[in-house]
């Protein structure tokens, strides 16, 4: 079936930067969510981006005027009975996205495939809420999704073939690369990060060293261009505890356990930059 399409489930912001991503290579885009405030939000976001990078040369003038024409908002999930293709970006929590996926399936023509951003939750799970899992998929954008290349396709246990090179074909055409993961916890990219970073977390906890010397050894010494503590409170520190909880609960083993001060700067609010403090403190 041939894409032109695209619904985008969640308007914070990694759905506005893949709502951005869509428009600006000729999809035509429904950005929803509950909250108008929210899509009010995006909107503006969208704006401010597409006219930085076409200031910076980085889009073209025609690119610049698809990404901003091409964009329409819902506060409904009926607006998705159109489109060909659906990308789910609500809250990390099973239970909300298996509502979502299940409220997809009812709504959507059944040849449409239904893909989810997820960085750690299960694709078979989410498949499994629906009556077509062979085309239930992961497509975990980095953020900020605009500039980042790297999408991580990940096929659940009833992914079909056909699924899979669909979906292969629409990051290429959006300017990505596509890396297959399968459906464990955390898939590629995030059970390799995560990790690290919850060790130069214990790290700090124990008095290794500060956390300018953490992040300053990863940058210098492994030219990291953030260090991992800086990282995490660009990810949010909230985030980062859920993807370790999910790897420690699915993988079962206790090198995946949160560090205790993750969890205290958590239970803190202390979130990272989206809070204003995190490891470190921001205006």
């Amino acid at each position: 079936m041939e894409i032109k399409h695209v619904a985008v489930i969640g308007a914070g912001t990694m759905g506005n930067g893949i709502a951005q991503v869509c428009a600006t290579y000729g999809y035509r885009v429904t950005l929803i969510d509950v909250v108008p405030e929210q899509l009010e939000r995006a909107t503006t976001s969208i704006k401010t981006s597409v006219e930085k990078l076409h200031s910076k040369g980085r889009l073209t003038d025609e690119q610049r005027q698809a990404a901003l024409a091409n964009i329409a908002t819902a506060t409904d999930l009926a607006a998705a009975a159109d489109a060909d293709f659906v990308v789910e970006v609500v809250v990390e929590n099973l239970e909300v996205k298996q509502r979502v996926f299940a409220e997809l399936d009812r709504r959507t023509r059944p040849e449409v495939l239904l893909a989810s951003n997820t960085s750690s939750i299960s694709i078979t799970a989410l498949g499994a809420a629906t009556r077509r899992p062979d085309k239930v998929i992961g497509m975990h954008f980095m953020n900020p999704v605009p500039l980042m290349k790297l999408v991580e396709v990940i096929r659940a246990l009833q992914t079909s073939d056909e699924t899979t090179a669909t979906v292969v074909a629409l990051a290429e055409s959006l300017g990505k690369t596509p890396v297959e993961a399968q459906d464990y916890p955390g898939f590629i990219s995030n059970r390799i990060l995560c990790p690290m970073i919850n060790e130069a977390i214990y790290a700090l906890m124990e008095g290794v060293g500060t956390r300018e010397g953490i992040d300053t050894v990863m940058k210098l010494g492994m030219n990291h261009p953030l260090g991992p503590l800086e990282l995490a409170d660009l990810i949010g520190l909230d985030i980062v505890l859920n993807i370790m909880e999910v790897l420690h609960e699915g993988l079962g083993d206790d090198k995946y356990r949160p560090c205790p001060l993750l969890k205290r700067m958590v239970a803190a609010g202390h979130l990272g930059r989206k809070a204003g403090r995190g490891f470190y403190e921001y205006g």
